[in-house]
């Protein structure tokens, strides 16, 4: 019998007794709850295998359990016992299994065997895999190269990615799409412009000694619960975190270690945020914009008092371009706008100034809640300008930090991942391979699926992840895919790209990160890099969930051997035998990133590549690091926000999630069980709006494009969210996000601002 859905307060600190509850019941879930507590004592260890799912830094000298629970929920997902087999897809029909849900289809299990899609049984069947190479080879060999996409999930090792990059150019595009695209390109755009590196400037040492920390836009509790750690930490000696973000997020305002007995045994807990603001959807520049101002305003009456500076006068002078203009604009900035956009009173945005300018050093953190926006790159480069105030960029325990998602999604674009020629050394691959590497700029996500719809679009082939479902569009989208000639997908489960496929299409299972990986010269090991721009070793330790799998590297290889005519200075056969080759190749051609590669790969804690802004080494067009002046607060012009009845929707993931896995319904800190068709809305927008606690209704985008956009089957619920906020979850409510709202430049979906209105359904 199935459960009801229901919706009731959650009171409890994340961590605690409920991450020991949810880890043990995802262990049993899977069936592997002796395999995998034993596998779970070498994730994120030196000697172990890097963690499947966030890409939070690894520490040298580690925990006793070095997880979070999220970590243990995709670790088990991975070595789950659970298969789908070819006699699974022989009882299935794919037409029956677009009528699953997310969770039902990456339930089946792994992936055993790889299969070709057969249009007169509507099945997939199971082929060889030289003949399925041959195949994929044949198709692409009559497809012009520019209309062929070569997407990357970030959790492909450093080594696969820079086979696929090379494979990708070798055949001649720059079509490299990832799932960066969907979330931190706002970061790798902005950060180049103010401080010369697309990468955050925080270590993990830093933590140690910062004094104060700004979130903006991350549930930290459920998307890198493991930094909870030294956040207690810095709570304990008094540091202070200041946290913006829509929704009080339950790891940002209480955690109970797990691996304290003395926290587990009693009601102790810390807690975290020392001033949480609630700001508005898409309030974020507004609110920073009123920090910047008070803090200006501030160093005004400061000097004018010959007072000490509140600034970081001599920073400013020394390292930085542009402030005069910045400083202009906050002055002229309008408190009674900044308090309309954002939410926040100004008393609140001055108290948050307050802590900042007495801090030694301050860390701010953010996520997706700042980056996808229409203007998610200013919105960055905001964060950056109050970093800059105070001279918080590159010394002891003060930086910027962006949280990234998948594993190495900040590390496959470090070795080529990319559609911008101008971010790989082209004239070294032309040198070591022998060939004329393209130089037109390739396709991101959001062009990808402008093309895709219309048309323009000859083979999708996907490195991992599950790209029908984490694009907008949905609706818009779906129908697309069963035009497209021919999908490509490598993947270890079934998930909804598999069944929303091109006419032809091929699943290519691969062994996962966790598996013992054996090749030619012995057991291999892979790499990946953390948000902190640290490399680290991986080793898997489990046995490959079938016989029939292939590495990812082996099947990469693969396909370029059957696509690519022959190359005498690219020996594929001899990378997949031995990856320190490929390694080494990464070397030669990132020479001063990765120096000694497999000398430093294996050193406790990994090896940090070199970033000139953490060293105050300005790489930007002035030399120093810029102070960037914002034309507005970020409103979208294809967009209507006006009317009372237009609500502010920001799609959002739960408690048992990872990006477009769904472990369960549940997502315990918010009260949500059972379900995920929930929305959940300020309780006087409710009343205003005439609806009822659990009414169900339907979202429609308010869009000027004249497509409907609409989600039915929704019920609303009250929630702590600010008027005119609604929130629903990811990848759910892709549907009611046009491909047209991304932010501008970096072209990432604006899932954090998407206008709707809400209708009634009939009982």
């Amino acid at each position: 019998m199935s459960k009801q859905p229901r919706i009731e307060q959650y009171d409890h600190p994340a961590g605690g007794w409920g991450s020991v509850k949810a880890v043990s019941s995802i262990l049993v879930q899977e069936h592997v709850a002796v395999n995998g507590t034993r596998v779970l004592f070498k994730q994120n260890k030196p000697d172990g295998f890097a963690c499947v799912s966030c890409s939070w830094a690894k520490p040298a000298d580690p925990h006793l359990f070095e997880f979070c629970e999220n970590g243990a929920k995709a670790t088990a997902w991975e070595i789950t016992t659970k298969r789908a087999t070819p006699e699974f897809f022989d009882n299935h029909t794919v037409a029956a299994l677009e009528a699953w849900t997310d969770i039902e289809l990456e339930s089946q299990g792994r992936l055993t065997h790889p299969m070709r899609y057969d249009a007169a049984t509507d099945r997939y069947l199971p082929i060889p895999w030289q003949q399925a190479f041959d195949e994929i080879g044949e198709k692409l060999h009559g497809f012009d190269p520019k209309r062929v996409v070569f997407y990357a999930s970030g959790r492909a090792s450093l080594e696969t990615s820079y086979m696929y990059a090379l494979l990708a150019r070798l055949y001649g595009c720059n079509n490299l799409p990832d799932s960066s695209n969907m979330c931190h390109e706002s970061t790798s755009v902005a950060l180049p412009d103010t401080i010369g590196v697309p990468v955050g400037t925080v270590t993990l040492e830093d933590f140690e000694h910062t004094d104060c920390l700004f979130f903006f836009g991350h549930n930290t509790g459920t998307n890198a619960p493991r930094m909870l750690h030294p956040l207690q930490e810095a709570r304990k000696r008094n540091a202070q975190i200041i946290t913006f973000n829509p929704l009080r997020e339950r790891g940002l305002v209480s955690f109970a270690n797990p691996q304290s007995p003395k926290e587990m045994l009693s009601a102790e807990q810390t807690c975290i945020s020392t001033q949480y603001h609630q700001v508005k959807i898409g309030g974020d520049i507004a609110a920073i914009t009123g920090i910047c101002k008070s803090l200006i305003e501030a160093d005004d009456q400061a000097r004018a008092a010959n007072e000490p500076r509140v600034l970081d006068a001599s920073f400013i002078a020394e390292h930085t371009h542009g402030f005069d203009a910045f400083a202009d604009a906050m002055r002229a900035a309008d408190w009674k706008e900044i308090e309309s956009m954002s939410a926040l009173t100004r008393s609140a945005l001055e108290a948050a100034a307050t802590e900042y300018a007495r801090a030694k050093a301050v860390i701010i953190l953010y996520g997706m809640g700042i980056t996808q926006h229409r203007e998610g790159v200013l919105a960055v480069q905001m964060l950056t300008n109050l970093m800059l105030l105070g001279g918080n960029i590159g010394k002891k325990g003060a930086g910027i930090c962006p949280i990234r998602g998948h594993s190495n999604v900040q590390g496959q674009r470090t070795v080529g991942i990319t559609e911008k020629p101008a971010l790989v050394p082209m004239d070294k691959l032309k040198e070591l391979y022998q060939f004329e590497p393209p130089q037109e700029t390739g396709l991101t996500t959001v062009d990808t699926c402008e093309a895709l719809r219309d048309g323009n679009l000859d083979a999708f082939i996907g490195l991992g992840g599950n790209f029908a479902r984490a694009i907008p569009d949905h609706g818009v989208m779906d129908p697309a895919w069963k035009k497209l000639p021919l999908t490509v997908q490598i993947a270890t489960k079934l998930n909804r790209s598999h069944i929303v496929h091109g006419r032809a299409a091929y699943l290519l299972p691969c062994i996962g990160r966790i598996e013992v990986d054996r090749q030619a010269s012995g057991e291999q090991t892979v790499t990946v890099e953390d948000s902190t721009a640290c490399i680290h070793a991986s080793k898997g330790m489990t046995e490959p969930a079938s016989e029939h799998l292939l590495s990812e590297p082996a099947i990469v290889a693969g396909l370029a051997k059957a696509i690519l005519p022959a190359n005498p200075n690219v020996d594929w056969d001899a990378w997949v035998g031995d990856y320190g080759l490929v390694r080494e190749a990464i070397e030669r051609t990132y020479p001063e990133q990765f120096k000694d590669f497999n000398r430093r790969m294996t050193q406790p804690g990994g090896f940090h590549r070199p970033l000139p802004a953490a060293k105050r080494e300005w790489k930007t067009k002035t030399g120093k690091a810029n102070f960037i002046v914002p034309d507005g607060f970020g409103e979208d012009p294809d967009m209507d926000f006006e009317g009372e009845r237009t609500l502010r929707l920001m799609t959002t993931r739960g408690d048992s999630q990872f990006n477009t896995t769904v472990y369960a319904l549940d997502d315990r800190f918010r009260g949500v069980y059972d379900t995920r068709d929930v929305l959940l809305m300020n309780k006087d927008d409710m009343t205003r709006l005439g609806f009822a606690e659990n009414d169900a209704v339907t979202a429609i985008t308010v869009s000027k494009d004249e497509v409907l956009r609409e989600l039915g089957g929704l019920r609303v619920h009250a929630f702590d969210i600010p008027a005119g906020c609604v929130m629903g979850y990811y990848p759910e409510c892709n549907r009611l996000i046009p491909v047209s709202h991304h932010a501008k430049r970096s072209k990432v979906p604006a899932a954090k601002a998407v206008p709707v209105r809400l209708r009634k359904m009939a009982a």
